[in-house]
C-alpha cells in the first residue's frame, strides 16, 4: 500500500498551487482541483507519515454528501475524475469555520470541565456532562488559520464586528449550517450513527453563496454510534464512536498535542496500517457500502491523467 504525501503537477492553463494541510488545491482559471491526499494532520500538525487509502475515502465520503445536500446550499463541486480528486468552481471563502456541535464533548468537553461556560459567545448551562445533547445544536465558529497555525475561536457578534463576514452572509451561514446539520444527523441516524459536531466551510461566487471543501468526512465531523449511546452516557463511559479523535487521543497518550517542544510518536507501519482500517471502518459505516480500494502503484501517474482528461 502506497500513500500519495507529495503533489506537484503542472496544468495547462494552471496559475496556483496551494498545498494545504491535507489537500493541493490547483487553480485552473476559474476551476479548483482538490486533491485529497494521503497526509493526515492533529492538532494542526501535519503528522510526518501518510494513511494509504484515507484521500480516496475522505474524497469520496465528501462527493456523496455534496450530493445529497445540494437541495439545501449549492457547492463547489462540478466532478470527481479520481477517486481522489474533485474539480469544482472557484469561490472566495469567508475566513471562518462553522462548527456545530449537537452534544458536548471533545475541545468543548474540555473547557468545560475546566470551568468554562462561554465558547464562542454561546452560553453553556451549569451542570451538563460529557457527551450530553445541547438543547439544540450551537454553532461555535473559528477563524481559518493558514497552514502551520492554529484556528481561534471566535464569536458570531466579533466576526462581524472585524468584517470578517457581513451581517447578512453570516445569517446565510448560519441557517445553511443547522439545515446540513439536520441533513447530516438524519442521514447519520439511517447508518446508526450520531452525528455529533462537524465544521463546514463557505464561499462566495458571482454574489452567490456555497458550501465548499469537504462535508460530514471523519476527517471533519465526529460520529457516535447510537446503538448504547444512552446506557453509556447513563453509566459516564466513553462512548464508541467514529471520528479521527482515536488519532488525536494516541497522540495525546504518547505526549503530543502539538504544543511548542512536543515530538510526534513514531508511526510504525503497525500504527499506519490500523488507521487506515480504522478509516475503512469510518467509509463503510458512514456511506453503508463497501469501500473499494483502487490501485496504489503509480498513483501521481493515475490521478495526472484522470485530472487531464477531464479538463
Amino acid at each position: 500500500m502506497k500513500a500519495l504525501t507529495a503533489t506537484n503537477f503542472q496544468f495547462k492553463g494552471q496559475t496556483d498551487v496551494y498545498h494545504g494541510k491535507v489537500r493541493d488545491v490547483y487553480s485552473i482559471g476559474d476551476t479548483l482541483v482538490m486533491v485529497a491526499t494521503d497526509r493526515i494532520s492533529a492538532f494542526d500538525v501535519v503528522l510526518p507519515k501518510g494513511i494509504p487509502y484515507k484521500g480516496q475515502m475522505l474524497n469520496q465520503i465528501a462527493a456523496k454528501f455534496l450530493d445529497a445536500t445540494a437541495d439545501i446550499v449549492p457547492n463547489w463541486k462540478l466532478a470527481t475524475p479520481d477517486p481522489m480528486v474533485t474539480v469544482g468552481r472557484r469561490c472566495q471563502g469567508f475566513p471562518v469555520e462553522m462548527i456545530v456541535r449537537g452534544y458536548l464533548c471533545g475541545s468543548a468537553w474540555r473547557a468545560y470541565k475546566n470551568g468554562v461556560r462561554e465558547i464562542c459567545g454561546v452560553k453553556i448551562p451549569d451542570g451538563m456532562r460529557e457527551n450530553q445533547a445541547f438543547e439544540t445544536p450551537i454553532i461555535t465558529p473559528t477563524t481559518k488559520a493558514e497552514l502551520g497555525q492554529h484556528d481561534e475561536d471566535i464569536s458570531k457578534e466579533e466576526i462581524i464586528a472585524q468584517g470578517l463576514v457581513s451581517a447578512e452572509d453570516y445569517a446565510m451561514l448560519e441557517q445553511y449550517t443547522l439545515a446540513l446539520f439536520q441533513r447530516g444527523t438524519e442521514i447519520a441516524a439511517k447508518r446508526g450513527l450520531i452525528l455529533v459536531d462537524t465544521k463546514y466551510e463557505f464561499g462566495k461566487c458571482e454574489g452567490q453563496i456555497y458550501l465548499m471543501d469537504e462535508i460530514h468526512t471523519p476527517d471533519s465531523s465526529r460520529y457516535f454510534y447510537a446503538d448504547g449511546y444512552e446506557e453509556r452516557f447513563e453509566k459516564g463511559e466513553a462512548q464508541k464512536q467514529l471520528s479521527k479523535e482515536f488519532v488525536r487521543e494516541w497522540l495525546m497518550e504518547n505526549g503530543f498535542q502539538g504544543k511548542e517542544g512536543q515530538q510526534v510518536p513514531e508511526m510504525t507501519d503497525e500504527i499506519v496500517a490500523g488507521i487506515t482500517n480504522r478509516y475503512m471502518e469510518l467509509y463503510e459505516k458512514i456511506t453503508g457500502e463497501k469501500f473499494e480500494k483502487t490501485d496504489t502503484s503509480n498513483l501521481l501517474e493515475r490521478i495526472e491523467k484522470n485530472i487531464e482528461a477531464y479538463l
